[in-house]
């Protein structure tokens, strides 16, 4: 009886696979949420493979491998450099406690074989040559922002609002000793909005440290709640909404001879931003770049570091929308009386040299393209590399669309560029990273159909000296769509914007696809590209597997396609954006297997915005959306980036109230949901609770979802359940 049972079910088996082919050898596998979503369980086996750690140690090339180290000069190939046995053996050497796991390192010297690294409360420097531990720095778990300077062996970190440097001998010096609440020094400043991302600044030789000194006093508080407390604890911070009052801000010099400090007099009116702040090689100057409150007109400005006094005003640069320095002045190696800045000026970021008398010299780069990165100069300081969307020369596809980055060497006395990545003939983009001398680059290439190539460059030949890695393609086996892109025209009939179109697994183009429309459309972002898979997200692969379209168009406004792509936007967010949106929509319909039914819209922060403004505005186009950490009000968004783009609210009263989109709920008649981080401090949660209150009051009925404790984005382990709830709304709406 046990035995005809069996023979059935082996009968059974071989029936049903013989009718289905599908299901046996050459199917293509199905992907999950947590294969493709950021911290997913399984996601780290579907990126491109990578070599962890990869960088510069003066010009030997470093990365990690399991318990070891490797590396190499030049062309070598890679060898074993140290363990993480015999790092152990080191620091029980000096009496240190030993590391589980290899711990993340960098490389604080240009011309020494010597590693820093963090772990158990200790910050260690380690000789991989000598196999000695050169450095140990005790710490707290309270000290944050370090910032150490490779020329004097100090440390600086701030603990609460006040600022500290620890020298190499563990003895603790206070910079600050702020008691009144509101005032924070040596942290970042405005919003980490004009390329600040920290609130030290070393001098050269290490004689000196600059600092930021926020006063907030002035600035409302806003509240968080924390709701894992017995009782919910209130935990308010400042946030200076557009139109109302501004932090303000002065610059500080600690000298350690002296243990003093002097103050820039940076003068009247308080409310301005002092950005991108710079020493001169010799330490005795300071510049920063000044921009008003309406970010319409910057002085690059020096001040005496030794006295506080403004030496000079060397230039100005004025825009009728708005200008935004982003890095600060870059001197010459070998000419401290000539520095490089970066301006749009021109309509494209780009570089210009100048002397400290602010006499501009000449430009060194021009045409309609970006410089994006400096990298830095060779070793006689007479070349400067810098990574850009620049054309190559005599190339069949048009690469002024901001779809490729190459790297160029840029020759300062002769004026001429080179490009020095390879892969010339194709489509992508070239991520690198400059050698201590700049003889060499470690070159991450990425391309539409190349997930990953890591190289050694010669900067001088032009040439690849080897190459560490060619990653295979994670998604083999697998189920995957046809990616494409393309242009359209925008809405002003002349401006070719770029798209990406992802179409569904098993496309059939008799039948109709739900198709839903992955949106940013704001300054400093750009979704379609030109490295791996052209920039789709993982999210877009796994919907295209359940059977949708997805499509995603780079409107004006976004990012990298110049001053006059981007400004478009201003004073009005969300018309000439909106309007491209749609233009995408057209196209969309005008391919066969799209159900012009059922079109979704999807986008986060920015994006979220445009998700709620397209589909209250567009209620016959969008049937759902979701928008995550939406900006609804921009009245309620913070004055940096806000009065950028939208002046205030009281000289722009008109711009304020088309963007409002309160006063559009009533419009709203697909599905709508909107997600919130509730202690995002940068879209604060007043924006989506207000826009549910606008919709209560005109008996219109969005969807709402919380995710607790988590800021702007949802990240780390809740992530995939944030999309597995994404996918949800638009299966339940959209689909059917």
């Amino acid at each position: 009886m046990i035995l005809k049972i069996k023979w059935v079910s082996l009968f059974c088996v071989v029936a049903w696979t013989l009718l289905n082919p599908l299901t046996i050898m050459g199917q293509d596998k199905q992907f999950t949420l947590h294969d493709l979503i950021p911290g997913g369980k399984t996601q780290r086996y579907f990126v491109p493979q990578n070599l962890r750690q990869l960088q510069w140690c003066g010009d030997t090339y470093l990365y990690v491998k399991g318990d070891s180290l490797l590396g190499n000069e030049l062309a070598k190939p890679a060898q074993l450099l140290f363990t993480r046995q015999q790092l152990n053996e080191a620091l029980t050497k000096v009496g240190q406690p030993t590391v589980g796991t290899m711990p993340f390192f960098l490389a604080p010297y240009k011309e020494q074989p010597v590693l820093a690294f963090v772990a158990k409360q200790h910050r260690y420097h380690y000789n991989y040559v000598t196999n000695q531990i050169v450095a140990v720095y005790n710490l707290k778990n309270s000290w944050e922002n370090q910032d150490f300077c490779p020329a004097n062996g100090y440390l600086a970190f701030t603990e609460g609002d006040n600022l500290q440097i620890l020298s190499p001998e563990n003895q603790v010096s206070s910079v600050t000793n702020e008691t009144e609440k509101g005032i924070v020094c040596g942290k970042s400043v405005h919003q980490n909005e004009f390329g600040i991302h920290k609130g030290t600044f070393w001098s050269p030789n290490g004689a000196a440290l600059a600092f930021y000194r926020m006063d907030e006093r002035m600035v409302t508080d806003y509240p968080i709640v924390n709701i894992t407390t017995r009782c919910a604890t209130a935990e308010p911070f400042k946030y200076p909404m557009a139109g109302m009052k501004s932090h303000e801000v002065t610059v500080g010099v600690y000298h350690l001879a002296t243990g003093k400090t002097v103050w820039l007099k940076t003068g009247l009116p308080k409310e301005k931003y002092l950005t991108n702040i710079a020493w001169s090689p010799d330490e005795k100057s300071i510049y920063i770049a000044e921009l008003n409150r309406e970010q319409n007109e910057m002085h690059l400005v020096r001040y005496s570091a030794l006295t506080g006094e403004k030496e000079a005003d060397l230039f100005t640069e004025k825009d009728e929308h708005y200008v935004e320095p982003q890095n600060p002045v870059l001197f010459l190696p070998q000419n401290p009386e000539q520095f490089i800045w970066q301006s749009r000026r021109d309509g494209y970021n780009h570089l210009y040299l100048y002397n400290t008398k602010g006499e501009l010299l000449k430009q060194l780069t021009a045409g309609k393209w970006e410089v994006l990165h400096v990298l830095g100069f060779d070793a006689k300081g007479k070349t400067l590399f810098f990574s850009s969307t620049q054309p190559l020369p005599n190339h069949p596809l048009d690469y002024g669309d901001a779809l490729s980055v190459n790297t160029w060497k840029l020759d300062l006395k002769k004026g001429n560029c080179t490009n020095v990545t390879t892969n010339e003939g194709t489509q992508g983009v070239h991520t690198t990273q400059l050698s201590g001398t700049g003889k060499y680059l470690i070159d991450n290439y990425s391309a539409p159909d190349v997930p990953r190539i890591l190289s050694i460059l010669d900067t001088q030949k032009g040439k690849t000296m080897q190459t560490l890695l060619t990653a295979k393609n994670p998604y083999e086996g697998y189920a995957m769509p046809e990616i494409i892109t393309g242009k359209i025209k925008a809405a002003d009939g002349v401006t070719d914007l770029n798209y990406r179109l992802v179409k569904p697994v098993g496309l059939d183009e008799s039948k109709k696809y739900p198709t839903i429309v992955y949106v940013y459309g704001g300054p400093h972002a750009q979704l379609v590209t030109g490295d791996w898979n052209n920039g789709v997200r993982g999210w877009d692969i796994y919907m295209a597997q359940r059977g949708y379209v997805l499509f995603t168009v780079d409107s004006r406004g976004s990012a990298n396609r110049g001053q006059a792509f981007e400004n478009v936007i201003h004073r009005n967010l969300g018309v000439n954006e909106m309007a491209d949106q749609v233009k995408g929509v057209e196209f969309l319909k005008s391919l066969p297997y799209v159900d012009e039914n059922r079109i979704g819209v999807h986008g986060w922060s920015y994006g979220g915005f445009m998700t709620t403004n397209l589909i209250c505005s567009y209620p016959e186009i969008f049937k759902v959306g979701v928008a995550g950490g939406p900006v609804i009000d921009w009245s309620n968004y913070e004055i940096m980036y806000g009065e950028r783009y939208m002046d205030r609210p009281q000289e722009n009263p008109e711009g304020y109230k088309n963007a409002n989109l309160k006063l559009k709920a009533k419009n709203l008649k697909g599905h709508l949901l909107l997600i919130h981080g509730d202690i995002d401090p940068v879209v604060v949660w007043q924006h989506s609770l207000g826009f549910v209150k606008a919709c209560v009051d005109a008996d219109t009925y969005p969807d709402y979802f919380v995710y607790p404790r988590h800021r702007h984005n949802v990240i780390g382990k809740d992530r995939p359940h944030l999309y597995e709830k994404i996918t949800r709304y638009f299966d339940d709406y959209l689909k059917n």
